[in-house]
């Protein structure tokens, strides 16, 4: 814009007494001639002003309709260099015009396509630079389109930045993606320009080097810009997205980084660019993505634009153009006195003045220096500046962070208060449990208590031995029961409870059985001080019960150990089944891991499927867009058609137009079933696609023929014919123009296709030929009727010529008596012959009808096989015609002179109304 600023504001003002029409005329005549001198076939660079007068010329329309509408009409596919000049001026109007140049660009896409790929497919050095060219500005219009947050320019603020990209990071992750793209086509376009440059020599000081190097200067300014968003955008995806996602991200980066460092290092080496750009250097690496403090390391690459040295324009503004003598002639003639004759006396310059030229020199080689000087450090400011908004930016970032590290800490104080709760009530349980504990020591020692009174008791009774046995039964029958239970480990938890309700049961039985044992040892006592005094009594007694006292002990020995060992195994059940709680605790954490990892991967391939869903939905629209595009070429090549002059030779019949037309009719219903389709499921487009392609095939073919039909037809029917085909070309059109847009989709109506395509389905039935207006129960009898008629034709025929040769008779004589003798004798042969030929031909009708009609009557037959009956009808009329004309030019008739004329003229009234009817096309016998 820089260039727009120099231009003197008087270009813009109109001039007082100029009516608009004529500063309109003149206006378009300055754009034409800017663009016809910006864009040429020499091999030299395009000239600046005349850039800029374009330029101007869209912000003066507010729009490229005026350059689009003289850019159409240049030859563009005769010269490569032609091509190629108006590709870089479009991509100065775009970088620098108004901002509707790019919508004005966006309905002219198809012809900047169409010359790539043109180019493209020949095997030109300047063709192969065009073809990329054409290819990096569709791309800059279709971006620009898609996030119309950045102008053409690319010169945004890092604010807007951060609003396009939003906090959404599949949107970060697209417009990341779009930008590689973007860069990638600029870079491509470089790589090509060097790949045809000879490096060797000073290319950059020849005109056709300089001619290849001047695009790469909007080039230069659109990849410093891309580069530094890209940074931006990189640094933010990491902040979201771990890094092995965006590993394919950074090695696209690293890339387009290399490539886009080394082509800065070309550019700032030649000379050509040095007075034009100054090209910021990159730093030795990239930027390190995965330590978010490198962001405030990067610094934004500026491009610097000097301020151009006023350039020797033409005598002409863009509103008038001056046509006096020019100024400068006699300065002109004064030059050529002075290097004739040399310069006059007094006139020669001395050291004084010499020495103020180079003093002048000098000042203005420091004013120079001067304003290098001042454009480094503008450079330098917009690098501080930008390095200041990135530590802004940064500090910015560690507010953030700082807020929300306060919000962790209040939620860790909030869980941590909930932890110390949880200890508290832990330690309360633990209490209880520390005082059931000693309940259950409590017990367990007045357990061992009772089983020492109870072992001393023993020893007293026989009986109490067996009962003691069937107690080591029980305990060994649990002890195998809780090993058991140790073995399952889904019920250990279960069954420790019922251990321990089992065991508190046995107790409580043990209990109950210790004072049936108390009981039973009062009661033994007193036998025991009876055996006492039995024993003193008598000493075989004694040595009886010394013997018992034995046994018992051994019994009492057994027994003790027998408890021991269960013991020791009730403590190894307990401290296995506390194994196994802390084995089941430990599970569950896993399990707990286990189940967020998965919930985790769950939640990523839900946004992957996502991801892949609107992919395919877009790739959907995409093949329904390109084919509803194709089809829209399809019919606009149909409807051009309708006004081609080469099409008038072309000729079609209204039966094949009434096919055509009714297969269009149903193409109509499968589009509206496919569009129905489409819109209820948006993953599947093959229906609409499908029905689309076989629509778009049989309207034009049914536009090309209707057009052709036309050119056999009546003036109204034909006009009506091509007014209709008019209408069903505008109303598919508008159908394709509304599939080929997402907002407009709903909106697509099929179905208004239908009534332009019924209305060349009628208009194809009233053109078709008409047989006779007969029903065809009635052709049997009009055969018989004409035919009968012609032998009556045929007789009077006869009659009358026999009557004229005897009136010839009686009236001349001689030669002339010959002569019509000799006629009238070959019109009564002809007639005999016509008279065999009728009789002859009745006779083979007759049997034609009855060797094919067989069951049916004479009438069916004749209407089963009308096409043949027709025939046959108008062959006896042409017949019957031809005899009674012969009577009128036979020799001696008094109508000889009349019926030559009426035959010629065939235009009075009073003429017969009998007219010989033309042979049908297809006259063939029934089979």
């Amino acid at each position: 814009m820089n260039s727009i600023k120099s231009v003197p504001a008087r270009v813009l003002s109109r001039r007082p007494g100029h009516s608009l029409e004529a500063e309109r005329e003149q206006f378009d005549k300055t754009q034409a001639i800017s663009i016809s001198k910006a864009i040429n076939t020499q091999e030299a660079p395009v000239k600046e002003k005349h850039a800029r007068r374009i330029i101007l010329g869209t912000h003066h329309e507010k729009g490229a309709f005026t350059f689009w509408s003289y850019a159409i009409g240049l030859p563009l596919p005769s010269s490569a260099i032609l091509s190629w000049k108006f590709c870089h001026v479009l991509h100065k109007v775009l970088r620098d015009g108004h901002p509707n140049v790019l919508q004005d660009c966006q309905r002219h896409r198809s012809n900047i396509r169409e010359i790539g790929d043109l180019w493209g497919h020949l095997h030109d050095r300047y063709g192969q630079l065009v073809n990329v060219y054409t290819k990096l500005l569709l791309t800059k219009i279709a971006f620009h389109l898609k996030h119309p947050q950045f102008p053409a320019g690319l010169e945004v603020t890092d604010e807007v930045l951060e609003k396009t990209a939003g906090t959404d990071v599949n949107n970060i992750f697209q417009l990341t993606v779009e930008m590689f793209d973007y860069m990638d086509c600029e870079l491509r376009l470089s790589e090509s320009v060097f790949r045809q440059l000879n490096t060797a020599i000073a290319v950059s000081q020849m005109s056709s080097g300089q001619c290849r190097l001047a695009p790469l200067i909007q080039v230069i300014q659109d990849c410093s810009h891309l580069y530094h968003y890209t940074v931006k955008l990189m640094f933010k995806l990491h902040a979201c997205l771990p890094a092995d996602t965006l590993q394919g991200h950074r090695d696209r980066f690293h890339e387009q980084f290399h490539s886009l460092r080394n082509f800065f290092r070309r550019a700032s080496d030649m000379l050509y660019f040095k007075r034009l750009i100054q090209i910021p250097r990159l730093p030795e690496g990239p930027p390190n993505f995965l330590r978010a403090s490198a962001l405030a390391e990067h610094i934004k690459p500026v491009v610097v634009i000097p301020e151009e040295a006023p350039e020797d324009e033409e005598p002409e503004n863009l509103i008038e153009i001056s046509t006096g003598p020019p100024a400068g002639e006699p300065a002109v003639v004064a030059d050529l006195f002075d290097q004739t004759f040399g310069p006059p006396n007094g006139s020669l310059k001395d050291d004084r003045d010499v020495q103020i030229e180079s003093l002048k020199r000098e000042v203005e080689m420091l004013r120079g220096e001067l304003e290098k000087i001042k454009l480094e450090a503008q450079r330098y400011v917009s690098q501080l500046k930008g390095q200041v908004n990135a530590l802004e930016a940064e500090l910015e970032e560690q507010r953030k962070q700082k807020q929300k590290a306060l919000v962790d800490n209040e939620q860790l104080r909030h869980e941590l208060a909930q932890l110390r709760a949880a200890q508290r009530e832990g330690e309360r349980n633990q209490g209880l449990r520390e005082e059931a504990e000693k309940k259950a020591s409590a017990i367990e020692a007045r357990y061992h208590k009772l089983k020492e009174k109870h072992s001393e008791l023993i020893g007293t009774h026989a009986e109490l031995l067996r009962k003691n046995a069937d107690t080591a039964k029980q305990l060994t029958v649990t002890q195998q029961s809780q090993e058991e239970v140790a073995r399952v480990k889904e019920q250990l938890a279960f069954q420790m409870e019922q251990v321990k309700r089992e065991s508190e049961m046995k107790l409580e039985e043990q209990s109950d059985l210790l004072e049936k044992l108390k009981e039973e040892l009062e009661a033994k006592a007193g036998e025991l001080v009876r055996a006492q005094e039995a024993l003193t009594r008598t000493e075989q007694s004694g040595s009886e019960l010394s013997s018992r006292l034995d046994a018992l002990s051994a019994e009492k020995a057994a027994l003790s150990s027998a408890m021991r060992q269960r013991d020791a195994d009730l403590q190894a059940a307990q401290g296995l089944a506390r194994e196994k709680e802390a084995a089941l605790s430990r599970e569950q954490q896993r399990s707990a891991q286990e189940t967020a990892q998965l919930r985790g991967q769950l939640a990523d391939k839900e946004s992957q499927e996502q991801e892949l869903q609107r992919r395919l939905l877009d790739e959907q629209f995409a093949v329904l867009r390109g084919t509803a595009a194709e089809a829209e070429r399809i019919l606009q090549d149909a409807v051009a058609k309708l006004d081609d002059p080469l099409h008038l030779r072309c000729t079609s019949s209204p039966d094949y137009l009434v096919s055509r037309a009714q297969a269009a009719l149903d193409a109509v219903s499968a589009l509206e079933k496919g569009h129905a389709q489409y819109l209820v499921s948006r993953s599947d487009a093959s229906a609409l696609v499908a029905a689309l392609t076989q629509f778009s095939y049989l309207a034009a073919d049914t536009i090309v023929n209707g057009s052709a039909t036309s050119h056999l037809a009546p003036t109204d029917p034909a006009d009506r014919l091509v007014d209709t085909c008019r209408e069903c070309g505008a109303r598919a059109l508008e159908l394709l123009g509304q599939l080929q847009e997402q907002q407009t989709l709903h909106q697509a109506q099929p179905s208004l296709v239908r009534r332009p395509l019924q209305g060349i389905l009628q208009l194809g039935q009233e053109l078709k030929p008409k047989s006779l207006d007969v029903r065809q129960e009635e052709l049997g009898a009009m055969v018989d009727k004409e035919m009968a008629a012609t032998a009556t034709a045929i007789e009077d025929a006869v009659r009358r010529i026999e009557d004229m040769m005897n009136q010839a008779r009686h009236a001349s004589s001689g030669v002339k008596l010959e002569v019509n003798e000799r006629i009238l004798n070959s019109c009564t042969d002809l007639m005999k012959a016509i008279r065999l030929l009728v009789t002859t031909s009745t006779s083979l009708q007759k049997e034609i009808v009855e060797s094919g009609r067989g069951a049916a009557t004479q009438q069916e037959f004749y209407a089963k096989n009308s096409r043949w009956t027709e025939g046959l009808i108008s062959a006896s009329k042409a017949v019957g015609w031809g005899a009674t004309q012969l009577v009128y030019v036979a020799p001696g008739s008094r109508r000889t002179g009349w019926c030559f004329t009426r035959a010629s003229t065939k235009s009075s009234s009073s003429a017969p109304t009998r007219s010989r009817p033309a042979r049908p096309s297809s006259w063939q016998l029934p089979r």
